[in-house]
């Protein structure tokens, strides 16, 4: 895996490029839809959230999907949701500081700090929601998968 100061410097810039002007619930079954187009192009069922303002407001399970997504799609969420940034950046966060989940008294079973999860982000107001998936062997890709659908979304 890259240094943390190279997938920083990534995470941020993907942050910050892939903002929103507006959100709304229409826009989350959108962008879920086309998460669940890219997804089935990979070689494994991805499980798919979005929330907004706190409430799932999309959520799929492919056939085939294990059961054990749910669960990190929500330890996902909750590090969006505490940190204001994507779940990736977390973990590069945490390296660049020195530290873990553990050490920052986060429990790893309500938190992950791994490629998946990704902050909705309205320029001028912030974070309202968070994009997760789960399923792919790597986080990166299950990072990769929410980066590139969210830049073809926002073309």
């Amino acid at each position: 895996m890259q240094d943390e100061k190279t997938l920083l410097a990534m995470c941020e810039e993907q942050e910050e490029r892939l903002q929103f002007a507006h959100f709304s619930r229409a826009d989350a079954l959108e962008l879920g839809l086309k998460l669940h187009e890219n997804a089935k192009k990979q070689p494994v069922p991805v499980a798919i959230e979005i929330t907004v303002n706190g409430l799932v407001v999309f959520r799929y399970f492919p056939d085939g999907a294990l059961p054990d997504s749910e669960l990190w799609l929500v330890r996902k969420r909750n590090s969006v949701a505490l940190m204001e940034m994507s779940s990736l950046h977390f973990l590069a966060w945490l390296e660049q500081n020195g530290e873990t989940l553990e050490s920052r008294k986060l429990p790893p079973n309500e938190y992950a700090a791994g490629g998946g999860g990704f902050p909705i982000r309205v320029r001028g107001t912030g974070v309202i929601g968070s994009i997760c998936v789960s399923g792919l062997p790597d986080h990166m890709e299950d990072h990769r998968l929410v980066v590139e659908t969210l830049a073809e979304f926002l073309a």
